[in-house]
Formats: structure tokens, sequence, C-alpha cells
């Protein structure tokens, strides 16, 4: 399985997708601090990167206004990348929500994986990285 993951870790994908994305919106992402997707957030937040919160609870996060869906996110053709911290098990809806929505990469953090979403991600035209930590690529590339 490991191998087949990574066939959605393109160096040059993670690469164009931390240095040159402006906009991250983040399904999973709550206002609980002690929860990864939030560290997360707050790091890219920190490198210069727009952070969208997408949680059922729509609550402000990092002082961004939170939405219930990718669907409710105005514009949300402007996303660049949508991290997906969802268990893998439900990691397929906001895939497709994503690609629905217009975004163009979705990121699928350590430990998710699910092969069929990210392959409907690619043909979709999506860039696709899945398996992977933002803050450990981006230590490894700056």
């Amino acid at each position: 399985m490991a191998g087949m993951s990574a066939d959605f870790a393109d160096p040059d994908v993670i690469t164009r997708l931390l240095d040159e994305s402006r906009t991250w919106a983040f399904v999973g992402l709550g206002d609980a601090p002690s929860r990864e997707v939030y560290n997360q957030a707050r790091l890219l937040q920190r490198r210069g990167k727009r952070i969208i919160p997408v949680h059922p609870e729509a609550r402000e996060v990092l002082g961004e206004k939170g939405y219930a869906s990718l669907a409710d996110v105005p514009d949300a053709s402007e996303v660049d990348v949508v991290g997906v911290y969802r268990r893998a098990e439900h990691a397929g809806q906001a895939v497709d929500e994503a690609i629905a929505a217009g975004a163009k990469a979705v990121w699928l953090p350590l430990q998710v994986v699910d092969e069929a979403a990210a392959r409907r991600a690619r043909d979709a035209g999506l860039d696709v990285v899945m398996d992977r930590c933002p803050a450990v690529e981006w230590s490894l590339r700056h």
C-alpha cells in the first residue's frame, strides 16, 4: 500500500503546492488546538497562506471564518489546496466535494489513504498529495 500512495507524493507537486499556493481549505479544522489539523493550519498560516476552516460547526478558527462544507465556501474555485483531515473512510467524500467545488489540489495527510479518491481527483485534473505531512515536507524544502 505504501508503494501505491507514493504515486501521490511527487516531489515537484509537493514543492509547487507549498511554494505557489495561496489559499488552503482545511476539511476537519475546528477550534481545538490539540488537533493535528489545527497545528498544520497554523503553520501554513504563519508561512503566509490564507486558511479556510471547513467543519460542520462552522466556527471561526485562527481568525478566519469557518464554513460547514466546501460547498458553502464562496469562490471555492479560488482554493488552491484542500487539506483533507478526516479519517480515511470519510476522506473520499471530502475529495469529491473538493472536485465539485473546483479546487486545484487535494492534500491527504499522513495515514489518510484513499487510492480511489486520489485517482478520481487526479482524473478530474487536480494535483494530489497523499500520506504526507505539510510541516514535514515544508521542513525538507525550506
